[in-house]
């Protein structure tokens, strides 16, 4: 029985999915895809096994105190998305087909979390990343399609990534289990880098992380909310599933600590110079996916440190989803609902991702920091990181709410569908710590524990206000465009080819005739393959096209690996 229960996790999604176009108003049974997922979380125990030996190479579910964490809120967050879709998207046009991929990348998220070896891992984990395209590319305007292609190339580039990996680990240890995988693969610098990169590029580390801001203010947010606040974690899910451990691996794990420390305080500076507060809030993604990356790191680092900071990023990530994906739901209805319920819905949620007092938030990061504080090592100049990047989430926050609060209820109206999902996620904030621990949550009131977790917010606070004052003074607008690194490469890319078909310089030369020449070619040159890409877009708009260019390279990347590992 709890065999079958485990399978519908990822099967019930699936199943909707394919029979919603043929049913008028199917699409409203989308929230109900969820119940075997929460029924799993819920009713099933530890060590529950599902084996299909008659699909792909035999799928293989199972369900650990990992994957039940995982799965817990990448439930709630699609369940209280698809309520709130159901009223913000009840007037589209197109209402079915956002449907159909929400329940296809849902089926792909909530597979992935229950997946026990790499070949279904990896399936759900593409089916996920290619359904949610069409959630960033739902409303086709020029923004939505610029966003979905970069999107896309990332997606692609870490799912290659990613699979070269797994077949090198498969390879080597001669079984796909993830368990097996992640006790017994050899440090292979090459697999376990392919891996760090794949899932990197989900997980939006940076460099890796072109994608989150130009997609989430893209999709609607219903999508948006599943994005940051679910299909995220999938990148550390798989980290913790594939990375071995040992001193061989402590290079991984100081590259991962490093990166990790470095998106968690970019995503900071980069999302306080936003105009806009859902690309602010894929900043803040950026940073907070970050310090759970500095934490994978530091179990990678140091084996022994593993099970304390497993347990404490399981937390984390339930903490995150549920607040991040309130920020999101609630900046949706923002201006539908007066000030009062606007400061409930998401001053709570804000706080707590910067460390509130008696949050979440509170306990997510004394989870992460009592195991390096109670080892011997010397983690001190991490533990101040980590607090000086907390009292720059407050920071953050409060220049989101400096963005969202000024248009509260100006348009009055927005359905309790809408309302209400917001309204449960952002209470998870105070209401998690005691449902989740009640012991680790009575030690948050001692007093050492407060102002540990008080002092970055206060300083986050006193930094903010110094900051409001200054540029209010100096009355200077400083602005980072969305996609940072992505505009850059647009800019130098037009910039160069302009440069060199311009330069007069060179028409003086006594080649200039020769110059001249192959200016005036690059000018034409740039301008047919603007044409062409935009031609070839058109073609690959048509999801057959997609879909069939994706196979056939597959096929080959399977036929190179074949080669390379002696047939």
């Amino acid at each position: 029985m709890g065999a079958t229960a485990l399978t519908l996790v990822p099967l019930a999604p699936l199943l909707l999915a394919l029979v919603l176009p043929a049913g008028k108003g199917a699409w409203r049974l989308t929230p109900l895809a969820v119940l075997p997922a929460l029924g799993a979380v819920l009713l099933l125990p530890d060590a529950t096994r599902a084996h299909l030996p008659e699909v792909l190479l035999g799928v293989r579910l199972a369900l650990d105190p990992v994957s039940r964490g995982f799965l817990l809120a990448a439930a709630l967050l699609w369940g209280a998305a698809a309520v709130y879709a159901r009223g913000d998207l009840r007037d589209d046009p197109h209402v079915v087909r956002f449907h159909v991929f929400f329940l296809l990348a849902m089926a792909g998220n909530l597979g992935l979390v229950v997946a026990a070896d790499a070949v279904v891992f990896y399936t759900f984990f593409a089916l996920m990343s290619l359904a949610s395209v069409g959630l960033v590319v739902h409303r086709c305007t020029a923004e939505a399609w610029r966003a979905t292609w970069v999107y896309l190339g990332m997606a692609v580039l870490g799912e290659l990534c990613l699979f070269t990996g797994l077949i090198l680990q498969v390879h080597a240890v001669g079984d796909p289990s993830l368990e097996r995988l992640v006790l017994e693969a050899p440090p292979d610098g090459l697999a376990v880098s392919l891996i760090v990169v794949g899932l990197g590029a989900k997980a939006g580390m940076v460099p890796l992380h072109l994608w989150l801001p130009l997609a989430h203010p893209a999709a609607p947010t219903p999508a948006s909310a599943v994005l940051s606040g679910a299909m995220i974690k999938a990148g550390l899910l798989g980290w913790l599933y594939l990375i071995p451990r040992g001193e061989a691996m402590a290079g991984v794990g100081t590259w991962l600590l490093v990166a990790g420390l470095a998106g968690a305080w970019f995503g900071v500076l980069a999302g306080v110079l936003q105009q806009r507060p859902k690309t602010l809030l894929a900043y803040s993604s950026i940073s907070q996916m970050g310090l759970m990356t500095a934490g994978m790191g530091l179990a990678v680092q140091a084996p022994e440190l593993g099970p304390a900071l497993t347990a404490a990023l399981v937390f984390y990530v339930v903490h995150h989803g549920l607040a991040k994906g309130a920020l999101f739901l609630g900046t949706g209805i923002a201006r539908q609902v007066s000030l009062p319920w606007l400061l409930l819905g998401l001053g709570v949620p804000s706080l707590a991702l910067a460390g509130l007092p008696l949050t979440s938030g509170a306990m997510a990061k004394s989870l992460l920091k009592t195991p390096l504080e109670a080892t011997q090592g010397d983690y001190s100049a991490v533990l101040l990181l980590m607090a000086l990047a907390a009292a720059g989430t407050a920071v953050l926050m409060l220049r989101f709410l400096a963005l969202v609060l000024p248009g509260a209820g100006r348009d009055g109206g927005g359905s309790w569908a809408m309302r209400l999902p917001w309204l449960l996620l952002a209470l998870a904030a105070p209401l998690l710590p005691w449902c989740w621990d009640p012991a680790a949550a009575w030690a948050l009131l001692s007093p050492g524990k407060l102002w540990t977790a008080a002092w970055p917010l206060l300083l986050g606070v006193g930094v903010a206000l110094a900051g409001f004052l200054l540029f209010r003074r100096v009355r200077v607008r400083v602005h980072l465009p969305e996609g940072d690194l992505w505009w850059l490469l647009e800019r130098a890319g037009r910039a160069g080819v302009q440069a060199v078909a311009r330069q007069p310089v060179l028409w003086r030369s006594p080649g200039g005739t020769l110059y001249a020449r192959l200016g005036a070619w690059l000018v034409r040159g740039w301008g047919t393959l603007q044409d062409r890409a935009l031609e070839a877009e058109r073609h690959m708009r048509r999801w057959e096209v997609l879909g069939g260019g994706f196979t056939a390279w597959i096929l080959i990347l399977f036929g190179v690996l074949w080669w390379g590992l002696g047939g």
